[in-house]
C-alpha cells in the first residue's frame, strides 16, 4: 500500500501546512506548475517524487520533468499531465491516446479547481487536486491525498490549506 499526496500549482510556493502533509506520505505526486525547483528540491529531500512540467515552468523545470508522466503503482496504470481536461472534454493532444489506452487513474492540474470525477466511458478516475500555491484565481488553497492497495484508490482526502 502507498499514501499518495497530490498537488498541483505551487507557483514557486512551499511552506510548512504542505510540507507537513509531504512527510506522511509515500510519495508525493505533482501536476504542473511548479515554478522555482526549490519547491521539488524540498519535496525530493523528503519523499519520493513524481511530476510533470506546466505551462509557467522553465527549461529547467522542463529538463527534469516530462509533459506526461505514465507508470504504475502497485496495480494502477497512472497518467500525469499538467493540462489534460475533463472526462467528454478531454484536451485534443491527449484524446486519441486516452481513448485507445485509457489509464485506471488520470490526473491533471492547470485549472486551480479541484475536481474528482469517474470517467464512466474509459471507465478511469480524474482527479485535479486544485493549486494549493498562493498564486491564482483560486480562493482556497488545496490537495488531495489517497492510498493505492494493489488495483484499488482509496480513502480519498481532500486537504484544504486555507485562504491563499
Amino acid at each position: 500500500m502507498k499514501k499518495i499526496l497530490l498537488l498541483s500549482d505551487t507557483h514557486s510556493h512551499i511552506d510548512e501546512s504542505i510540507l507537513k502533509y509531504v512527510r506522511l506520505a509515500d510519495e508525493v505526486w505533482h501536476a504542473g506548475d511548479i515554478g522555482d525547483l526549490q519547491v521539488t528540491d524540498t519535496i525530493k529531500a523528503l519523499k519520493t517524487l513524481r511530476a510533470v512540467y506546466g505551462n509557467i515552468d522553465d527549461d529547467k523545470a522542463r529538463m527534469e520533468f516530462p509533459l506526461h508522466n505514465r507508470f504504475m503503482c502497485e496495480g494502477v496504470n497512472v497518467w500525469i499531465t499538467h493540462i489534460g481536461g475533463y472526462p467528454g472534454k478531454y484536451n485534443q493532444a491527449i484524446r486519441a491516446e486516452i481513448q485507445s489506452n485509457p489509464p485506471k487513474l488520470f490526473i491533471c492540474g492547470h485549472s486551480h479547481i479541484l475536481k474528482v470525477q469517474f470517467d464512466k466511458q474509459l471507465n478511469l478516475l480524474h482527479m485535479n487536486p486544485g493549486a494549493c500555491g498562493i498564486y491564482g484565481f483560486h480562493q482556497v488553497r488545496t490537495m488531495l491525498r489517497f492510498e493505492i492497495d494493489g488495483d484499488k484508490i482509496q480513502n480519498l482526502e481532500i486537504i484544504e490549506l486555507g485562504k491563499k
